[in-house]
C-alpha cells in the first residue's frame, strides 16, 4: 500500500501520486533542477518540502474579471470570452531568421460584446510551434470557453484593439471541450521544453492561471513556469490536512501573530481573493513573515544553543586582572587608548576572568587600532603565566604584527617569536622546544602554528586576525593546542549586523566604531576613461612620488584574457616599468607567483625598495606601509564596496594626505555607479559595508564557503532584518533557564536532527 503524499516526500517519486500531469521522466528532472537551486537538508535526496519552498518571485492579480467596454489602452486584465473563430500562422522573424516564428490568435466576445469580435494573440516558436498551433486550432473549436489575461493595446495589422498575452501560459480553457483535452500521456512529459500542454483543460486545475491572484515562478530547468504552478498546486491539494506538520510553539506564535505553518505554505503560492498584493510583493504577507520568521528562528536557536554549551565547557587558564597588573598594561602603551578601545577592552577583560572560555569576535575599520587591543589581551594572559599565540592569514601580515608586538613589548620581560613556515628547519626545531618548555611567551605565526610538531606549555590565549581568511578545522586546530583557551577573532572587514547576527551568532561580538585621533581621512576621486582624467590621475601620481611617497596599482586580472575586454597585471607592470617610469623601481605581485616570490616583493615594497607596486587584490588585507600614500584601481566598477574600502585601507597609514583613485571604463551599470558614488562619498567601513550587502548581497560579502554563512529559504538579511531581531529575541527567551521546559528539550532535539545547525555554527 503506497503511504499518503508528505513533505519527505521525494520528488522524483511525486507521479506516483498523479500530480499534474507528472510522468516519471519529468519528475526525475524536476529533482534533479530543484537540487540545484534549494538547500536540500544537506542530502543528495531532494523532498517535497523543498519544492514547497521554491517560491513565486512575484504574482499577478488575473482574479478580477474585465468587460471589453471598460477596457484602457495598456491596460492589463482578464477577460472571459467565447471563441468564435482560432488559428495561426507563421510570420517573419526580424530577431532570428533561423528562428520560426508563430502567432496564434483567436476572434472572441464575451456576453456583452456587440459589433466587431475582440483578437487575443500570442507569439509561439521552436520547432514543435507549427503542431502547437495544429493542436490548439484543434482546442480552441467555436464556442469553447476560455480565460485569458493579457494587455489591451493597439493593433496595427489591424488598425484595433486587441488583447496581447505576454506569454502563451496566460490563457486557459474552463470546461473540457474534447477528450482529447483530457488525455493525460508521456509525451507531455518528454516535450515539457514545449509549449504544448499550455492550453491543457485538467478539471482539477482548472482557474489557476487566469481569474484569480497568480504565482509566477522562475523557470526550473526545463520546466515551464506554468506546469511548475500546476505541479505546486496540485501537490498541496494532495497533501491531506495535517501533512503539514507545525515546528513552532503555539504560545511563541500568539505572541508574535504568526500563522500557522500549513496556512503559510499554502497561502504563499496561491494568494486568498482578500489578500493584499501589495504585502506578497513586498514578502510582508502573513505567509511570508511566518516562513521567514522560521528560517531565522532555527539558525539563531541552533547558534545560541552552541553558545550555552561552550560556557558550560571547563576552562582551563584561570585569569584575574587587578588594578596593579591593569597598571602594569598601561606603562607600556605607546599612546592613549580611545574611548572605542577602552569599551572593548572592559568586554575581554570580563571575559578572561570569567569561568568559561572567551570566545569574542572583534570588528574594527582599518586603523582602529585592533593589534594594540589584542597585545592588551596578550599582556594579561601573559602576565598569569600563560602562553599567548597570534595566528595571521599571510608571512607579511605575521611579521608586521611580530614587529609591532615586539617593539611595544621591548622593555617587558616576555619573550615573543615569530613562527611562520619559510623559517629554516634548524630554527623551527628550536623554537618548536622553546615553545614546548614555555620559555616563549608569545607567539605569533601563520598556519606554521598548527602544525602536529608545535605544542605549546600553557596556551591561555589564542588570537586569529583576518578570522575569515581562515577555515573552521584550521581554527579549530589552533583552539585544540591549549587549555580551552580564550579565543579573540579579529577582522577588519566591516560585517553588517545582520550579518554578524547570523554568521557569528554563536560569537560575542564587540565593535571598534571610533579611530584613532590625527588620523587624516583618503580623500576618495572616480576617473572616468578619458584622456583628461588619466592626465589628472598621472599628476597627482608624480606629486606624490617627487615628494618621495609610493604608490599601488591595482587591476582586476593577472594576465590578458580573450573573454574579457579589462587591463591586466602583467603587461600594464610591463609598460609603467619601461614606458612611464623607466627611472623608477616598479614591482609586480599576484597571486599566481610563488609565496616566496611574493612575500620578496612585498618585503622590498615595505623596505622603500620598490617606489611603484602594481598588484591585484593580493594586496587587500593587512598590509601596512605607512609611506604609501596613493591606491589606484583600474576597472573599479569591476570590484565589490567592501573589496574596493581594503584597498583604499592600504593608504593613509602615515601622517601625510592619502588619495585612492578609481579609474572606471565607459561599460559601467547603474549598480557600479551607486557603488563608486558611495565610495567618494563615505570612508565608513561599517555604512559601506550595509551598502554593499544590499548591493551585492551576504554571500558575495564574505564568500559562503569560508565564512560558513547559512542559506536561507525565504528570509533575505537586508530586507528582514526586524523579523531576524525578533526570531533572535525568542530564541533567547526559550534558552533562558525559566523558559527550559518540556517544549524547550523537544526544540534542542530537533535542532541537533538538523544538519543546517552544523553547516551554520562557526567554530
Amino acid at each position: 500500500m503506497q503511504a499518503p503524499l508528505s513533505l519527505d516526500t521525494p520528488v522524483n517519486e511525486l507521479h506516483r501520486y498523479q500530480v499534474a500531469r507528472l510522468g516519471q521522466k519529468l519528475s526525475a528532472r524536476l529533482a534533479q533542477a530543484l537540487s540545484s537551486t534549494t538547500r536540500t537538508k544537506g542530502s543528495a535526496e531532494v523532498v517535497l518540502e523543498d519544492l514547497l519552498c521554491y517560491l513565486p518571485m512575484r504574482y499577478e492579480d488575473r482574479s478580477n474579471l474585465a468587460r471589453i467596454r471598460d477596457l484602457q489602452p495598456g491596460m492589463e486584465a482578464s477577460l472571459e470570452l467565447y471563441v468564435q473563430v482560432a488559428g495561426g500562422y507563421q510570420v517573419r522573424n526580424k530577431r532570428s531568421f533561423r528562428q520560426q516564428l508563430y502567432i496564434f490568435e483567436i476572434s472572441a466576445t464575451d456576453r456583452e460584446h456587440t459589433g466587431r469580435p475582440v483578437m487575443v494573440w500570442t507569439f509561439l516558436s521552436g520547432p514543435h510551434a507549427k503542431q502547437i498551433i495544429a493542436n490548439y486550432t484543434r482546442r480552441f473549436e467555436r464556442g469553447v470557453r476560455f480565460v485569458a489575461f493579457g494587455k489591451w493595446e493597439w493593433d496595427k495589422r489591424r488598425a484595433t484593439y486587441s488583447l496581447k498575452l505576454n506569454k502563451p501560459d496566460e490563457i486557459e480553457v474552463l470546461p473540457i471541450s474534447s477528450q482529447a483535452d483530457a488525455d493525460e500521456s508521456e509525451e507531455h512529459d518528454v516535450r515539457s521544453d514545449s509549449v504544448e500542454h499550455d492550453f491543457q483543460s485538467d478539471p482539477a486545475l482548472a482557474g489557476i492561471h487566469v481569474g484569480r491572484r497568480v504565482p509566477v515562478y522562475r523557470k526550473l530547468g526545463d520546466i515551464r513556469p506554468k506546469h511548475l504552478r500546476e505541479i505546486l498546486h496540485g501537490s498541496l491539494r494532495a497533501l491531506n490536512d495535517n501533512a503539514i506538520p507545525e515546528t513552532l510553539p503555539l504560545d511563541l506564535r500568539k505572541r508574535n501573530a504568526l500563522i500557522g505553518r500549513e496556512e503559510a505554505l499554502r497561502q504563499i503560492h496561491f494568494p486568498s481573493e482578500t489578500a493584499s498584493l501589495d504585502q506578497y510583493e513586498d514578502a510582508r504577507s502573513p505567509a511570508h513573515v511566518r516562513l521567514i520568521f522560521e528560517d531565522f528562528f532555527w539558525l539563531a536557536f541552533g547558534l545560541l544553543l552552541k553558545r550555552g554549551e561552550r560556557i558550560k565547557e571547563p576552562k582551563g587558564a584561570h585569569i584575574k586582572i587587578d588594578q596593579p597588573m591593569k597598571m602594569r598594561i598601561a606603562s607600556v602603551l605607546p599612546f592613549k587608548l580611545t574611548a572605542a578601545q577602552r569599551r572593548v577592552v572592559v568586554e575581554i577583560f570580563k571575559d578572561m576572568q570569567s569561568d568559561a572560555p572567551m570566545n569574542r569576535l572583534l570588528q574594527g575599520d582599518v586603523g582602529s587600532g585592533k593589534t594594540i587591543v589584542a597585545m592588551i589581551a596578550m599582556l594579561a594572559a601573559m602576565e598569569n603565566g600563560y602562553q599567548t599565540a597570534l595566528m595571521a592569514p599571510t608571512e607579511i601580515l605575521a611579521e608586521q604584527h611580530a614587529r609591532n608586538i615586539k617593539r611595544m613589548l621591548a622593555k617587558t620581560p616576555y619573550r615573543v617569536k615569530l613562527l611562520t613556515g619559510s623559517l629554516r628547519s634548524a630554527e623551527k626545531r628550536r623554537l618548536h622546544a622553546d615553545l614546548a618548555a614555555g620559555e616563549i611567551q608569545a607567539c605569533i605565526g601563520t598556519q606554521a602554528l598548527i602544525q602536529e610538531t608545535v605544542a605549546f606549555n600553557q596556551l591561555g590565549l589564542v588570537i586569529i586576525d583576518e578570522q575569515h581568511r581562515f577555515g573552521v578545522l584550521q581554527r579549530a586546530q589552533l583552539r585544540a593546542r591549549g587549555l580551552n583557551p580564550d579565543v579573540l577573532v579579529m577582522t577588519a572587514t566591516p560585517i553588517p549586523r545582520s550579518l554578524a547576527m547570523t554568521v557569528y551568532g554563536d560569537l560575542d561580538v564587540s565593535v571598534i566604531d571610533e579611530m584613532p585621533p590625527g588620523r587624516t581621512p583618503v580623500e576618495t576621486k572616480v576617473f572616468g576613461d578619458n584622456p583628461e582624467d588619466r592626465k589628472a590621475v598621472k599628476k597627482t601620481i608624480e606629486r606624490e612620488l617627487n615628494a618621495g611617497r609610493q604608490v599601488y596599482v591595482v587591476y582586476p586580472l593577472v594576465e590578458e584574457s580573450e573573454k574579457m575586454d579589462l587591463k591586466d597585471a602583467t603587461q600594464r607592470y610591463e609598460y609603467l616599468r619601461d614606458k612611464v617610469f623607466p627611472r623608477l623601481s616598479v614591482g609586480l605581485v599576484h597571486g599566481r607567483m610563488k609565496p616566496s616570490e611574493k612575500e620578496d616583493v612585498m618585503r622590498r615594497f615595505i623596505a622603500g625598495e620598490i617606489r611603484i607596486l602594481v598588484s591585484t587584490t593580493v594586496i587587500e588585507v593587512g598590509v601596512d606601509v605607512p609611506n604609501a600614500s596613493v591606491m589606484i584601481v583600474e576597472h573599479a566598477e569591476r570590484f565589490g564596496l567592501s573589496q574596493l574600502h581594503q584597498l583604499r585601507g592600504r593608504v593613509g597609514r602615515g601622517a601625510e594626505k592619502s588619495y585612492c583613485l578609481l579609474l572606471t571604463s565607459d561599460k559601467k551599470t547603474s549598480i557600479a555607479e551607486e557603488r563608486l558614488g558611495m565610495m567618494e562619498k563615505t570612508t565608513d567601513g561599517f555604512v559601506i559595508a550595509e551598502k554593499d550587502m544590499e548591493l551585492r548581497g551576504p554571500g558575495e560579502l564574505l564568500g559562503t564557503r569560508q565564512s560558513g554563512l547559512p542559506e536561507f529559504r525565504v528570509g533575505n538579511l537586508v530586507r528582514d532584518i526586524q523579523i531576524l531581531q525578533m526570531a533572535r529575541n525568542e530564541a533567547e527567551r526559550y534558552l533562558t533557564k525559566q523558559e527550559r521546559s518540556a517544549e524547550t528539550r523537544k526544540m534542542i532535539e530537533r535542532i541537533r536532527e538538523d544538519p543546517r545547525f552544523g553547516l551554520a555554527a562557526i567554530g
